[in-house]
């Protein structure tokens, strides 16, 4: 193991926790606090009601949510957050058509040297993506040119995912053709992409980006599973269509003309790709087994597309 993987690593969200809907609240069901045991211990007393927090918002409001203040919000936990040191929090609902089937909750600290970005993009019914809220710790000239961006399908990386409703994955986001902001991302640092559809119960599309830098990573590692049954048959598996790691560099990388004999593939319940497949879930863990080397934690969000799990999104660090 690398000297790099041994060192604790500054990354870009510090909180990872998962809500589930139980007797029509939103429950405790999974969490990575990263040692913060006051904010744990607080969470897992906690439930929203629909519409209460900022879980219970991502729900009642059927999108995704940012909060880049806590003080003065709908926030529930302010004080212990505020002990922890968070700042900040994105909400991203998982629905199956209109059912809802978790909320997935990443929260940040703030500091001069916290860059990346986690952006909500949402379509205005005439063909744009426009830039709906966002939390980019210290990136702010890359903030300001994307709050002046706009999207059409197709375009960027939120209008690649907008186009493809799947994940997109992004490289060198600072001297990448494809996107459309390199300038302001190669001046802020961030090296790799991440674009998802985040399916909802009405007309209105909406994507997430998450955009990582080297000294603050959202994530060291990026996985895209696929497990449409159009893709995969009735084998209840999912293939890795796309990845990047920073020990290994490329993982896989399939073009989409059909599915490759070699592209690793996972079982349900089998670690924590499959712990995703089989519940349906989103799944946050931190380990020092079932995880790649070099790695001990993981944020995994399934993505549903007529009533399945179509893809998974997989984060390491």
């Amino acid at each position: 193991m690398d000297g790099q993987s041994e060192t604790q690593i500054n990354t870009f969200i510090q909180v990872a926790e998962v809500w589930v809907p139980k007797d029509g609240a939103l429950v405790y069901a999974d969490g990575d606090y990263n040692g913060l045991d006051g904010f744990e211990e607080a969470s897992r007393q906690t439930q929203f009601a629909k519409g209460e927090g900022l879980p219970g918002k991502a729900w009642a409001d059927g999108r995704p949510v940012v909060l880049k203040a806590f003080d003065g919000s709908y926030f529930k936990r302010i004080e212990a957050a505020k002990a922890a040191g968070l700042t900040s929090a994105v909400a991203i609902p998982v629905f199956d058509g209109t059912d809802i089937k978790a909320v997935l909750v990443v929260l940040c600290s703030d500091d001069e040297a916290r860059i990346g970005a986690i952006e909500a993009w949402s379509d205005d019914g005439e063909g744009m993506l426009n830039l709906a809220d966002g939390y980019y710790g210290a990136a702010e000239e890359f903030e300001f040119v994307s709050k002046h961006t706009h999207f059409p399908r197709g375009q960027g990386l939120p209008g690649a995912a907008w186009a493809a409703q799947a994940p997109i994955l992004m490289r060198d986001l600072g001297s990448g053709y494809k996107f459309i902001r390199a300038s302001a991302a190669g001046k802020a640092g961030l090296t790799t992409g991440l674009g998802l559809p985040v399916p909802v119960p009405g007309d209105t599309s909406y994507i997430v980006t998450l955009l990582s830098a080297l000294g603050t990573p959202i994530a060291r590692r990026f996985e895209i599973w696929d497990a449409r049954t159009a893709r995969m048959g009735q084998s209840g598996k999912a293939a890795l269509i796309d990845g990047i790691c920073e020990r290994e560099g490329a993982l896989w990388r399939d073009d989409g003309d059909g599915l490759n004999d070699e592209a690793p593939t996972v079982s349900m319940w089998k670690g924590v790709v499959g712990q995703v497949l089989g519940s349906g879930l989103p799944v946050v863990s931190r380990s020092s087994g079932g995880l790649p080397a070099g790695y001990t934690t993981f944020i995994g969000l399934p993505i549903y597309a007529k009533g399945e799990v179509s893809h998974i999104i997989a984060c390491y660090n």
